[in-house]
Order: C-alpha cells, then sequence, then structure tokens
C-alpha cells in the first residue's frame, strides 16, 4: 500500500464513520475502496468490518445524552445483535458471497420503504397497543428482527443502520434521534462481536486480514464517528428520514452496479 493508497482508505474510515453515525451504510464508502485497491472481496470486507469498530464506538458515545433511560432496552435488543452477529460472520466464512447478493439489496429496499412509512406504521402500531400490553423494548417481535439485522450484519453490513433505524422506529414510541441512538449501540455490538470472531478465526485459521486496511480506516472511522455524532444530532428528523432514504437508495444502486 503506498501513500496515495493510505491516504484514500484513511478518508475513506473518516466519511464512513460519520455516514455510519447519521444513518448506517458507510461500508459502501470503505468496501469498495478496498476493493478497488486490490484486495479480494472477502478480505475488504472482515478487514473493514474490523477497522470501523472504533467509529461504531465513538458514534455511540456522541449520542450519549440520546441515550439515557435506554439501558435495559439496549441490553436486551444488544443480546439479539450479538447473537445475530456471529451467526453472519460465521455464514460470511462459509458461503460464497453472491448467495447473498439478491437478499443484501431487497433488505436494503425494504428498509428504505420502511423509513418513508415510518410515522403512518408507528401509529398504527401504537393503536394496536391501545388498551393491551405495552412492550417499552419492542417485545420479541423486535428482538427477533434485530437478530436478523445482527446476521445481516454480521455478514457484510452495509445499510445495517438503515435496517435497524426502520425497525426501531415503528416499534418503539420514542423519537428519532433517540432511535438513531440506540441503532449506533446495536450497530457497535454487532460490528464488535463479528470482528471478534473473524480475529479469532484469523488467528487459528487461514482467515486473511490487512491489518493496514483495518488500522487506516480504525483511525478514520474514529474521528468520522466523533463528527457525525455533532452534525447527527442537530438534524430535524424530517431531514434526518430524508438522507436515510437517499443512503438506502444508494447502497441499492452500488451493489447493482
Amino acid at each position: 500500500m503506498n501513500l496515495l493508497d493510505a491516504v484514500a482508505v484513511f478518508a475513506a474510515g473518516v466519511a464512513a464513520g460519520g455516514i455510519n453515525t447519521v444513518v448506517g451504510s458507510g461500508s459502501l464508502i470503505t468496501f469498495p475502496t478496498l476493493v478497488a485497491l486490490g484486495y479480494p472481496p472477502v478480505v475488504a470486507n472482515v478487514s473493514n468490518n474490523i477497522g470501523l469498530v472504533p467509529g461504531s464506538a465513538t458514534g455511540a458515545y456522541g449520542y450519549r445524552e440520546e441515550l439515557k433511560g435506554q439501558r435495559d432496552r439496549l441490553l436486551r435488543l444488544g443480546a439479539g445483535s450479538l447473537i445475530g452477529a456471529v451467526i453472519g460472520a460465521l455464514l460470511l466464512l462459509g458461503l460464497p458471497a453472491e448467495a447473498f447478493d439478491v437478499i443484501v439489496i431487497a433488505l436494503i429496499g425494504i428498509a428504505v420503504v420502511l423509513v418513508m412509512v415510518q410515522p403512518r406504521l408507528q401509529k398504527w402500531v401504537l393503536r394496536r397497543r391501545e388498551g393491551g400490553e405495552h412492550h417499552p423494548h419492542g417485545g420479541v417481535t423486535l428482538w427477533i428482527a434485530v437478530l436478523f439485522a445482527g446476521m445481516y450484519g454480521g455478514y457484510f453490513g452495509a445499510a445495517q443502520g438503515v435496517i435497524l433505524i426502520a425497525l426501531l422506529g415503528i416499534m418503539l414510541d420514542e423519537d428519532l434521534q433517540r432511535v438513531n441512538a440506540a441503532k449506533n449501540v446495536l450497530s457497535a455490538i454487532v460490528n464488535g462481536s463479528a470482528a471478534v470472531l473473524f480475529t479469532l478465526m484469523w488467528l487459528i485459521s487461514d482467515t486473511e486480514i490487512s491489518w493496514w486496511a483495518v488500522l487506516l480506516i480504525a483511525s478514520g472511522a474514529t474521528l468520522g464517528g466523533l463528527i457525525g455524532a455533532r452534525v447527527g444530532r442537530r438534524i430535524p428528523p424530517l431531514v434526518l428520514r430524508g438522507v436515510i432514504v437517499v443512503v438506502g437508495i444508494a447502497a441499492i444502486v452500488n451493489l447493482l452496479a
């Protein structure tokens, strides 16, 4: 890796860390960058996943005010994210990437639609809850959905934030900024769990990781996560929803290209 390549990977890490904090889909910047520089897709995917972990952590820290009062909820949902991430990471190491191409595109498309209609769906869910049992953590349905989102994130990760913010926004009676804060924590759990598994597989098997790429992405994403938290917390809900939709559509276009 020469100096220009290193600068490109670092810059991609900054952009990805910021986008992941505000919306998600930062991997659609770093992953293609690594592939364009000649890294095999699986190596690029694994290295990218590990590198983005610090950015997820700083993004979650930046939203600490919006995380107040969500501890129990995140402990419950975080367990689903962890289990799903491990399953998804194992699928990445054991299955060909082509097997998930169509599924990945379909998931992002569904997530974009869910974000667009989220206010109406949330009102419908709240009406259904009236007179019945209230689930401040989203109930079993949300836990299972978060587990599947974790599987997706452990396998590829791009746009997992879009999917999570759509699910949480519909199933929880919270404003979008608090939902986004919860999304950042769950994304950090997914990325961190998958990264630990990838590192263990690197230690005990022939799983290939580019640690230079990891270091550069991690450095950039750490800075980007802090910047993203400052910007994202000041975006009005309607604008944030629009950004989510645009990023989700861009993700689909990238994957179809």
